[in-house]
């Protein structure tokens, strides 16, 4: 969430910045249940005041009329303050409601837009491979290979799931093993995260748990869903504390299984493992100070960069434009990768993202640092290790052979523990 207090002093700023992330949000009615939410909170406190009075006077010594009189509007006020509580509640649930979906800020230099062609290419690495056969998708590479099976998934499951067989169960293990090696190098709190978190906690991260436009399995009679991704439980995990300034950057890696309803998913670009209900994700989460924000978000992109140039990946970086940020994220960047089986003639797929969310999802949680005396938001920043079910797309369709057989990475061969997976 956004400082509320600022609704006022930055309106045409907010007002331009959920234009631009085309976003639908009654900001006047904001700031209307805003204004009527003091206004209560001022009558609450003048009744609780006049209470007080009327407890005050009722210690004195009285005549029976007097304290009649007393007694008649103390009961007056106790009903007039549940009945003003009451419609304060209601009225804060409305605000709050819509408030937290008043996106952050996004990053000046954000490419304002709505649509995947509106994000600005920054950065190549490797060139799409030219193939001297006729190049396969990763769908029937798998098949030929039996290294998934995505038809007894159906039967037990249903659509976008899936079972890894053979090869492809090592090369997931190996894959998450790599990224974890790269990133304790990098001096990241190795974590193995919970598979649910409370709604609360979803919420305050930025996903909406319930509702229409949820991407959240909420599981049934009880107050839990299962995590999209492990930003969440990391993001978490020093909820309502107070860190120490010495102490941040603190920078979590954490793997688990990630639940996505992916509604409305489909098309061509969709198949296969791409977009599925279920994977495995290693996640980079960072706490760290205002001002370092930025260069971390940078370095956290530099982390995604070295895992997929060690998996001989080409890719390329996007700073992706406003309508796609997402609500929490000020600036984010998305690494894409050479899919050879993308459509017709290859094309560029989304393998990691990392964004800079400042303090829009440390307000929510309440994770704050000691500084001068006082306290401040620390700032959250989120990043794609590897998405494991991407990862292995990535590698099938780029490092296939003319004989069907999958070449692996030499970077990935002490973790797989076979150099190439053939029938």
């Amino acid at each position: 969430m956004i400082d509320l207090r600022k609704l006022n002093t930055r309106y045409e700023e907010i007002k331009q910045n959920i234009a631009n992330r085309f976003m639908d949000i009654d900001l006047d009615r904001v700031l209307s249940l805003q204004q009527q939410r003091s206004g209560l909170i001022q009558q609450v406190e003048q009744l609780r005041q006049q209470r007080n009075e009327n407890s005050r006077k009722m210690k004195q010594k009285l005549e029976p009329e007097e304290r009649n009189v007393l007694i008649e509007e103390g009961k007056q006020l106790k009903e007039q303050i549940a009945e003003t509580g009451d419609e304060l509640s209601k009225l804060e649930k409305e605000f709050y409601d819509l408030a937290s979906r008043i996106p952050n800020f996004a990053h000046p230099d954000a490419p304002i837009g709505k649509e995947e062609k509106d994000n600005l290419e920054i950065r190549r690495w490797g060139d799409p491979r030219a193939f001297d056969f006729p190049a396969k998708d990763h769908i029937e590479l798998a098949e030929e290979l039996d290294l998934i099976d995505f038809d007894a998934a159906v039967k037990v499951t249903g659509t976008k799931f899936y079972y890894l067989k053979h090869e492809a169960v090592i090369l997931e293990l190996a894959l998450q093993r790599y990224a974890l090696d790269i990133l304790q190098k990098h001096g990241f709190t190795l974590m193995m995260t919970p598979d649910m978190a409370k709604e609360s906690v979803a919420a305050g991260i930025g996903f909406q748990p319930r509702g229409p436009e949820s991407n959240i399995y909420t599981v049934e009679e009880t107050e839990l869903c299962l995590v999209g991704t492990a930003e969440i439980t990391l993001g978490a995990y020093h909820a309502q504390e107070i860190l120490n300034e010495k102490d941040l950057p603190v920078c979590f890696s954490g793997i688990s299984h990630c639940f996505r309803k992916e509604a409305g998913a489909a098309g061509q670009y969709s198949k296969g493992l791409y977009r599925v209900h279920q994977f495995s994700k290693v996640e980079m989460l960072v706490l760290t100070l205002p001002e370092e924000s930025e260069a971390m978000h940078e370095r956290m992109v530099g982390i995604e960069e070295e895992i997929f140039q060690g998996l001989e990946i080409p890719y390329r970086v996007v700073d992706t434009c406003t309508g796609d940020l997402g609500a929490p994220a000020y600036r984010k960047y998305d690494l894409e990768a050479w899919m050879p089986g993308r459509g017709e003639n290859g094309g560029w797929g989304e393998i990691t993202s990392a964004s800079n969310c400042t303090d829009y999802q440390a307000r929510n949680l309440k994770v704050r640092f000691r500084r001068n005396d006082g306290s401040e938001f620390a700032h959250i920043l989120n990043g794609t290790a590897v998405a494991v079910s991407r990862a292995i797309i990535s590698i099938l369709e780029n490092h296939q052979q003319a004989d069907g057989s999958i070449r692996m990475p030499e970077k990935l061969i002490p973790y797989t523990g076979f150099p190439e997976i053939r029938r």
